[in-house]
């Protein structure tokens, strides 16, 4: 039997990096259509939807998951998307600003938050809504205190805060009185 030679048998093993690959395939559902991307293993889910796929609903704020304006929904939960890599969402269900509306009809929240002037420049908008939907799911909601706190992730430069609040308030009420989420 003969005796390992090389480097490996005196205890110097080089180990060549395994560089990451280029692109990965993640299959998602996006507000109910069954899409593949081809992507970086480092983009984000916003970076996926708005560059990949052109859906610019989804707003990029800061960019570091503290403004809120990037929310969507991962299987029914509010996430950011600027902090979610693209391929964490492979075989999930992604709902975004683009995808609440039934056809011509908007979601309640929608045309609560029109009916309430709750936007100035509009820019934090979809991520609100998306957070209020994921919120309300949630049910952990009772007081405006409660909507206050539990919509704090998502930033209104422009201070429509107390619009924002009324708006989620009447959906929530509905749904207490028997009305469509």
């Amino acid at each position: 039997m003969s005796q390992p030679t090389g480097p490996a048998s005196q205890g110097h093993i080089h180990k060549q990096p395994v560089p990451p690959p280029e692109a990965m395939d993640v299959t998602l559902t996006i507000n109910g259509s069954r899409k593949t991307l081809r992507v970086a293993p480092w983009t984000s889910l916003l970076d996926a939807l708005r560059l990949h796929l052109d859906m610019t609903g989804t707003k990029k704020g800061c960019d570091h998951g503290q403004c809120g304006a990037c929310t969507v929904l991962v299987d029914g939960r509010r996430i950011n998307s600027c902090l979610t890599l693209a391929v964490m969402a492979e075989g999930r269900t992604v709902t975004t600003i683009e995808g609440l509306a039934s056809g011509d009809a908007l979601h309640p929240l929608q045309e609560a938050f029109v009916e309430h002037d709750a936007f100035q420049c509009g820019y934090c908008t979809p991520g609100q809504i998306c957070s209020a939907v994921g919120m309300l799911e949630e049910g952990h909601a009772r007081t405006d205190d409660d909507i206050r706190e539990l919509m704090s992730g998502n930033l209104c430069r422009c201070g429509a805060y107390p619009n924002i609040v009324a708006a989620i308030r009447q959906v929530m009420d509905a749904q207490k009185d028997g009305g469509t989420p």
